[in-house]
């Protein structure tokens, strides 16, 4: 039997994506490209380890490359960053369609209006996609709400040049843990499993059918 995506080569490799079996090299090539691969894939948890081994570079021309992190930046507003965390994972549980890409864009934008707020200018260019928009609307609001709560912190409620920074660390940390496969949901995954115990974040049952 030819594989039914190249119509070419033998198909011996069963892909839970299409449930039906395709050939290796287009389980390779078509990873999180064309294909929505579940997490629990066997050829794409393989892959991701692989991944692990050969971390990504940040090329000279990343976006927000050129703003210093303050080095206490974690010390000083962890939980804030865990709760940014937290949001986006929530986010991502209840929206299955999500992509590492989608944060990314929406990190990048709610980054460059927070960078704007912190020089006194209110300046929002959301982005356009509804998964985005909406992930962008879930994190301004949680924002919004957390300057306004009282805050345990000693340091008083986070300034809006410190949520700048946060936005920061995070979207570069998923420009590292991501693949750059427009499908990709790595850095997802990544974020989940920073809270293995919220009943949010669990997995809907696996998709993977043994043929």
């Amino acid at each position: 039997m030819s594989c039914p995506i190249c119509q070419k080569r033998k198909s011996s490799r069963f892909c839970p994506a299409k449930a039906e079996t395709i050939c290796p090299i287009c389980c390779g090539t078509e990873r999180e490209v064309t294909l929505d691969c579940p997490p629990d894939c066997a050829y794409l948890v393989a892959a991701h380890r692989y991944e692990e081994q050969h971390p990504r570079q940040l090329l000279a021309d990343t976006p927000l490359l050129d703003v210093r992190l303050a080095p206490d930046l974690v010390r000083i507003h962890p939980q804030l960053l865990s709760s940014i965390a937290f949001t986006i994972a929530k986010f991502c549980a209840a929206q299955p369609a999500a992509t590492d890409p989608d944060v990314l864009a929406v990190l990048q934008s709610l980054a460059e209006s927070y960078k704007t707020l912190a020089a006194g200018i209110v300046y929002e260019q959301p982005p356009v996609p509804p998964v985005q928009r909406g992930l962008y609307d879930a994190l301004s609001a949680f924002l919004n709400e957390t300057k306004r709560s009282p805050t345990q912190n000693p340091l008083g409620r986070p300034k809006d040049s410190e949520i700048f920074q946060l936005l920061v660390f995070l979207y570069r940390m998923g420009l590292l843990r991501t693949n750059g496969r427009p499908r990709s949901r790595r850095f997802i995954e990544f974020l989940r499993g920073q809270f293995p115990g919220a009943h949010e974040l669990k997995r809907e049952e696996s998709r993977i059918i043994v043929p």
